[in-house]
């Protein structure tokens, strides 16, 4: 217990864990679990806030680790080094595939020092059903996951190379993720940047995100969402959902999405909702966006289906209203710049188009709309020109 205490130095009333100080290598080839483990444990238990040290110059190699809360105090992950994941899979076992470095229930927690978390995804990716077409679809580990946490902030951190997604904030409140850099390859399977779901207000500010995957996948249970300053792409742009597979019950409400660049996404602005879901996806804006050869520029879809046999047809769906997209300008790969596939016992109401100005790529060509079911009305400039609202 002295040895401990002597190990944690006081700085402006923080008591500082060291990695190295609990038996850290920092050379990217032992494990240093345990290490970060006994880090952990001593500031979870600090009476004052406390800090755990990730060194800079070291690789720390980490397998499954869950950082537990409640603690006593205030907790700040410092990362200055590298965390990188063990570049052997049989380090994860069937019991728990899906996780890499989970934080559990930790209130005032903040992630942050401008250093690099790297999940080693190469060792994954030439394993998924995405890549190679025989095997069978399994998951695999999210970098970075915050569960139940509350008064969260992460800030200034390099994630890359995630094995699937890159950060996954679940069941969370009162949420801040600022100044990220995300990337992985444009063709690395299921990497998503940030996915956010049962959480409620949750601001997200500065980042980068440059991956295979969505850049921003907004799923169920996720209300009071604020995003701003975000660069994306490659990537499949900024999706809420998809929502309501399995015949599942999807709410999530007051989403902005302000300020965001896309550069060559497969989407920019979506919603996708699967057929026989129920509840509602509602009050969301998306605003001020450029977007750079997108594919998909604006786009609801409810009648998505990402399953291997085609999606039956139903009669129920995620209800999706009060819509607005407003100055949005840029270039579009595709003829169909503005897409609205709503459902047709359950049309989408509420949606607004301001100050649309969208071209194809290249200048050269039309492009047009297409509405299934939409109930919509324009405000303003827009190109192109909405399409009949179908009944």
């Amino acid at each position: 217990m002295a040895m401990a205490m002597a190990m944690a130095s006081s700085s402006h009333h923080q008591s500082v864990f060291s990695l190295d100080s609990y038996g850290a290598r920092g050379d990217g080839r032992h494990d240093d679990t345990p290490a970060l483990e006994k880090a952990w444990e001593a500031a979870c238990a600090s009476p004052r806030p406390a800090v755990v040290l990730v060194p800079n110059g070291g690789r720390y190699l980490l397998k499954l680790v869950t950082l537990r809360g409640p603690c006593k105090s205030s907790v700040t992950l410092t990362v200055k080094g590298t965390l990188v994941a063990s570049p052997d899979r049989a380090d994860w076992s069937d019991k728990d595939r899906r996780h890499w470095i989970v934080f559990r229930r930790v209130n005032k927690l903040t992630v942050n020092g401008g250093g690099t978390i790297d999940g080693n995804g190469q060792k994954w990716w030439p394993h998924s059903c995405k890549i190679n077409k025989t095997l069978p679809c399994k998951v695999a580990p999210t970098a970075l996951s915050f569960h139940h946490c509350t008064n969260l902030r992460v800030d200034n951190l390099k994630i890359m190379n995630g094995q699937q997604m890159h950060m996954s904030v679940e069941d969370c409140t009162d949420v801040v993720l600022a100044r990220l850099s995300i990337t992985a390859p444009a063709r690395s399977p299921n990497t998503d940047g940030i996915h956010i779901t049962r959480s409620k207000n949750v601001r997200v500010t500065n980042c980068k995100i440059k991956t295979g995957d969505d850049c921003m996948s907004i799923e169920n249970g996720t209300h009071n969402l604020h995003v701003s300053k975000v660069v994306c792409g490659p990537g499949h742009g900024i999706s809420i959902g998809s929502l309501g597979d399995d015949n599942s019950r999807a709410e999530v409400s007051g989403i902005t999405i302000d300020s965001v660049q896309l550069y060559g996404t497969t989407n920019g602005a979506r919603i996708k909702t699967y057929q026989g879901g129920s509840g509602y996806a509602k009050d969301i804006t998306f605003q001020n966006m450029i977007m750079y050869g997108v594919k998909n520029p604006i786009i609801i879809d409810q009648n998505y289906c990402d399953k291997a046999t085609p999606c039956a047809e139903q009669r129920s769906a995620v209800r999706v209203s009060n819509v607005v997209f407003k100055n949005i300008r840029g270039t579009t790969i595709t003829k169909h710049a503005i897409k609205m596939n709503c459902s047709k016992n359950v049309p989408c109401q509420g949606i607004t188009l301001k100050n649309i100005d969208m071209k194809l790529k290249g200048g050269k060509g039309n492009i047009d709309s297409t509405c299934q079911n939409a109930k919509w009305r324009k405000s303003g400039f827009v190109h192109p020109q909405p399409c009949i609202a179908t009944k």
